[in-house]
């Protein structure tokens, strides 16, 4: 019994390792797994894996010091130009690797290397790099030529033996250039690939088939070389090729990205949903200033998390950032939408981000709090709370049948064509004009759907009304009866068509702010700007506009045969109609209505964007170019860049000071600079009229302030590609499938800019290929 444990447990400890996933393989040097501990069978993809990636050499901000004969020493990034093609730097363990011998130690036995086993710290011993290459034949230098060897095509045992001639190396490319583009197109439109039947003679197929068909219908030459005229194993159609050519557009997207980032300093852009497979997805967005002094948004990623924990999006992101060879020391900003997991002061995503780089300041999405003052002024009024409630009752009953919907629509069309004849409207067919509209649900989390709700409420008055007459009198349904006649005396009240016209212009003054809270290239000064813009015009409004607006509401009454309200008379409280009021008509709805709610709009843009008078702000704001640089204060610029320990040191302080005075002086003289209107304009014209290498100080502060995210617009439209490209009949979509599809929809500006040569070069060095270009 004994002795057949014993022989059970040595054949287990034997077993050969299983597959793994390379896209999960870790980059950081000193958290790999030796090469030999991999299957056999993938260890050549794994190399490959890894020369295409490139040694992973993270530019820090400063490196881990470690006192060595009594000096502090550390490593150092120009060492990275001596040995770029084969040095590497693990954060996790503050230690130098050598990428090519870890990759191929396994062809020379037990050598013992301290770049490759345990990794090399001796910073005060540069010479041990140079010893590590070593001569011509040394260990170093023939894992080098292994490596080159690998990734070389014509160098691979199947390309030796399988001899092709040139006719069939020129038919081969041509089917994976016409895969490519057929691949290129789908992705672009977020269009699925495979259909339910792919055989030759199916009616199914699928657009990638369909669309390649097609393609080979039009060119003769593709035509006899593709799908049924192609060689068996080497039709370029499988979904295993699909599947390697879509992850190809992925990363040369994201390569593209990380190439336009370089090692430049970027923002954070965070937010979580379920996708409709109902798997929790966190999207990630980064903001950075490109070397044309322009501000980018770019989406470099979907995550899969199964919780939703401050810690387990920190690992998350932790994961992409290594996976990328982005570093957390370049973060210096942060967005999220205020959800505590996410923003939370001392536990959330943001506390963790902050614990390791004190530089990555928090900014609450802008949009987020903008619906927020909306939705905290109906919940404290309780006469813009009943108008709600009514309008939430309202819109389930019309939206609740499509017939009742077509209803709508009709009386519109009939209202329009009517005011047509009496000549009150021009008739036009434009984009936007006359178009068919709806009732649309008020919701918290969408922060302009309650423009859009009141908004179209006033426009549809008549025909809603219209509509509810319709239900009263045809519904068999006494609920729905009982619903759309209390809904029919509500509208028709005048409380009603005063909060109507009253939230009408309060969301409309703060529709500009939506709108241009959404731009990903907007600054947050300027926004800044904007709210601050957007109350004073509350304020003038509440002063001064009441006799004109009343004069709207009376004659919207008039127009609609709503009974009006004689502002002189008593007025009288309909809930409690025997105890006296002691006020008129006019002095309650001026005083108790109108101001009481413009002066809670007012005081919660006080209150939601409190962070506008934060004195990292307040600095950021001396760096404005509006009114030929009014506001700049140098003192207040020194501040902010003592916010900023990682960027400017004491010396680059001391020089700052003195670049700011020689800086003020020659913009203010250029007239290249005059009516400037924000910070991305300013950085703009520095970056065209090359100031920016005059004033490099200057220009790296400017990069700072416009890093800071404003809202999270960016990642909101990423779940709305995430949608498009998972949908209920592709809801069996794989992660690393999703991901790629996602990165490539969602920027297709940059997948339009991939070449099939680049394609092709990256699709043979990924894997090993039957066929060689």
């Amino acid at each position: 019994m004994d002795r057949f444990v014993v022989r059970k447990v040595q054949a287990s400890s034997s077993k050969t390792p299983e597959y793994v996933d390379v896209n999960t393989l870790p980059r950081d040097p000193g958290e790999r797994k030796p090469i030999s501990s991999y299957n056999p069978n993938q260890r050549d993809d794994i190399r490959r894996y890894y020369l295409a990636k490139g040694p992973f050499q993270p530019k820090l901000q400063t490196f881990k010091q470690t006192i060595i004969g009594g000096e502090s020493r550390r490593f150092q990034a120009s060492w990275y130009d001596t040995y770029k093609n084969w040095l590497e730097y693990s954060e996790a363990k503050d230690r130098a690797y050598c990428l090519c011998c870890y990759l191929f130690k396994d062809y020379y036995g037990n050598h013992k290397d301290a770049f490759v086993d345990e990794g090399f710290n001796s910073w005060n011993k540069k010479a041990r790099f140079g010893r590590h290459v070593g001569q011509v034949n040394s260990i170093h230098n023939n894992s080098y030529k292994k490596c080159e060897d690998l990734v070389r095509k014509n160098q691979s045992i199947q390309s030796v033996f399988v001899k092709r001639s040139d006719k069939q190396k020129h038919e081969y490319r041509l089917r994976l250039s016409a895969s490519i583009e057929v691949a290129k197109t789908l992705l672009s439109q977020g269009l699925p690939f495979r259909g339910h039947d792919e055989s030759s003679d199916s009616l199914n197929k699928g657009n990638f088939l369909e669309i390649l068909e097609l393609l080979g219908r039009q060119s003769e030459e593709l035509g006899n070389v593709i799908l049924g005229n192609a060689p068996g194993n080497s039709k370029m159609t499988s979904p295993t090729i699909q599947l390697d050519i879509k992850h190809c557009f992925g990363e040369e997207v994201l390569k593209q990205i990380f190439e336009d980032l370089g090692d430049d300093v970027f923002s954070l852009l965070v937010d979580e949903s379920s996708d409709v497979s109902k798997k929790e997805q966190m999207a990630v967005v980064i903001r950075y200033v490109d070397k044309y002094g322009i501000v980018k948004e770019r989406f470099i990623g979907l995550v899969h998390v199964t919780d939703t924990s401050a810690l387990s999006l920190k690992s998350a992101i932790d994961d992409l950032f290594s996976r990328y060879g982005l570093s957390l020391s370049k973060l210096r900003g942060q967005g999220y939408d205020g959800a505590s997991n996410m923003a939370g002061e001392f536990n959330g995503l943001r506390a963790l981000i902050l614990k390791e780089n004190p530089s990555a300041f928090y900014v609450h999405c802008f949009a987020h709090q903008l619906q927020l003052v909306v939705v905290a002024v109906a919940k404290k009024h309780g006469g813009v709370l009943r108008f709600f409630n009514t309008v939430a009752c309202l819109t389930n009953v019309i939206c609740a049948s499509c017939k009742r919907q077509d209803k709508l629509r009709e009386s519109q069309k009939n209202k329009l064509e009517e005011k047509k004849k009496n000549l009150e409207i021009e008739f036009s067919t434009g984009t936007g004009l006359n178009q068919e509209l709806s009732l649309t649900r008020a919701g918290d989390t969408r922060w302009n759907s309650h423009y859009k709700t009141v908004s179209r409420l006033a426009t549809l008055y008549d025909s809603i009304i219209e509509v509810l007459e319709y239900v009263e009198e045809t519904s068999s349904n006494s609920t729905i009866i009982t619903q759309a006649g209390g809904l029919i005396e509500d509208l028709r009240r005048y409380d009603f068509v005063f909060y109507m016209h009253l939230l009408t212009h309060l969301l409309d003054s703060t529709n500009n702010l939506s709108q241009s809270l959404q731009r990903k290239d907007q600054d947050l000064l300027n926004a800044m700007s904007l709210v601050t813009s957007t109350k004073h015009g509350l304020e003038d409004f509440r002063l001064e506009s009441f006799p004109s607006f009343l004069e709207t509401v009376n004659s919207f009454c008039d127009t609609h045969n709503v009974q009006m309200v004689n502002m002189d008379d008593v007025y009288i409280n309909l809930r409690n109609p025997r105890k006296k009021t002691n006020m008129t008509c006019r002095h309650y709805y001026e005083y108790d209505c109108f101001n009481t709610v413009v002066d809670m709009q007012i005081q919660e843009f006080g209150n939601r964007f409190n962070e506008v008078t934060s004195e990292l702000f307040t600095c950021m704001a001396c760096l404005s170019p509006c009114d030929n640089f009014a506001s700049f204060d140098i003192p207040k610029i020194i501040r902010l860049a003592e916010m900023y320990p990682c960027d400017f040191d004491e010396e680059d302080r001391r020089r700052l000071k003195v670049e700011l005075t020689i800086y003020i002086d020659n913009l203010k003289g250029d007239i290249r600079f005059d009516n400037l209107d924000g910070l991305s304009s300013l950085a703009r014209l520095m970056v065209e009229t090359k100031k920016h290498h005059s004033f490099m100080l200057v220009y790296r502060l400017l990069k700072l302030t416009l890093v800071l995210p404003v809202a999270t617009s960016s990642v909101e439209r990423c779940f709305s590609g995430m949608k498009i490209v998972k949908s209920d009949l592709r809801n069996r979509i794989g992660d690393e499938n999703l991901n790629d599809s996602c990165i490539c929809y969602i920027e297709k500006e940059l997948l339009k800019k991939v070449t099939t040569d680049d394609m092709i070069d990256r699709f043979q060095k990924m894997k090993t290929r039957r066929e060689q270009v």
